[in-house]
């Protein structure tokens, strides 16, 4: 029988992250090979000439999962029925602009977008926020969006996730999905934290620790974390842009995992509503390893955490704390 199709939106469409993520989603690679999809895109007035040539472009790629696309620069037109939501649409920071402006301007995207995500999604939708500060437009939409579900509510950690199993895999000279089970702790931003403790790589004698098998403690708890937490400066300093693809990619695995499931013995890291668990604040969006099972994520419970960590770990979450008063601030 066939599937009913999925409306996915995407904000800020017109943009790189946006441009790169339609073609993924209209070919499958979030949702599935045979799930259909209809497309849901937004964006500024500025951009509408834009969105309309990425609306032509998907229609000249006949992607046979792809049963129709509305582009729009009306936010709740392009809400209305979205059972999968991403945030990619946010104001970026621009030389000489202080956090607390880049934050002003985001809290006011957002509280419009969770309004018309409130008034006007299916019931159920799944949120996920991309655009930065990722953590703290994700707890902003929530604050504004009281009738979803705060379990529904989520950010993009999967891009340090897969930068992690990326510098495991090249150190170890190993394929990237022999990696499996690091975690992104914390907010996305240079205080996030990259832990190797519970990761293990497939060798051939069986599955070992990758603190074992890459053998240098030193490499690992300095150059490995900063390579991770500074991977986005170091492409925008070679590409002169932000990243993209590897975003949108990333984007892709997170919803893919979260609606379709996580691979028994494996978890991903997702930012999503801290419930207290590893002495974390409640009331934080921070990045935590997660299961999915149809349809659900829950936090991996009962990891044994080092000195070295729980300092990384209550840091990170310092600066969240700090953003959330910052995100308050400007409401008022």
């Amino acid at each position: 029988m066939a599937k009913n199709p999925v409306r996915v939106l995407v904000t800020g469409a017109a943009g790189q992250i946006g441009y790169a993520i339609v073609p993924m989603i209209a070919r499958g690679v979030m949702l599935g090979p045979h799930q259909p999809v209809i497309l849901h895109m937004l964006d500024i007035e500025p951009a509408a000439e834009a969105l309309n040539g990425v609306r032509m472009e998907l229609i000249d790629a006949a992607f046979p999962l792809l049963k129709g696309v509305v582009a729009t620069t009306d936010v709740e037109e392009a809400c209305k029925d979205v059972n999968i939501a991403v945030m990619v649409g946010g104001f970026p920071r621009k030389e000489g602009m202080e956090r607390k402006d880049v934050m002003s301007k985001n809290v006011s995207i957002y509280k419009a977008q969770a309004s018309a995500l409130e008034k006007h999604a299916a019931p159920n939708c799944k949120v996920l926020v991309v655009a930065n500060p990722a953590n703290t437009n994700a707890l902003i939409l929530k604050e504004f969006s009281p009738s979803i579900p705060e379990k529904n509510i989520t950010c993009l950690t999967r891009l340090d996730h897969n930068r992690a199993l990326g510098q495991i895999s090249g150190r170890l000279n190993v394929h990237v999905s022999d990696v499996k089970n690091v975690i992104i702790w914390g907010n996305h931003s240079s205080t996030q934290y990259p832990d190797v403790n519970h990761a293990t790589v497939t060798t051939s004698s069986g599955e070992k620790p990758v603190r074992e098998v890459v053998a240098d403690d030193q490499w690992l708890n300095s150059e490995f974390i900063t390579t991770v937490q500074q991977r986005g400066a170091a492409i925008i300093k070679a590409r002169k842009l932000s990243s993209a693809l590897s975003a949108a990619s990333a984007a892709c695995d997170h919803i893919r995992d979260w609606v379709l499931g996580t691979p028994k013995g494996s978890w991903v890291s997702m930012g999503v509503y801290s419930d207290g668990s590893y002495g974390i604040p409640e009331g934080l969006i921070y990045s935590f390893p997660v299961t999915c099972e149809k349809g659900e994520w829950s936090i991996v419970k009962g990891l044994k955490i080092d000195e070295f960590s729980r300092a990384k770990m209550d840091a990170t979450a310092k600066e969240l704390i700090e953003e959330k008063s910052l995100a308050k601030s400007c409401l008022n």
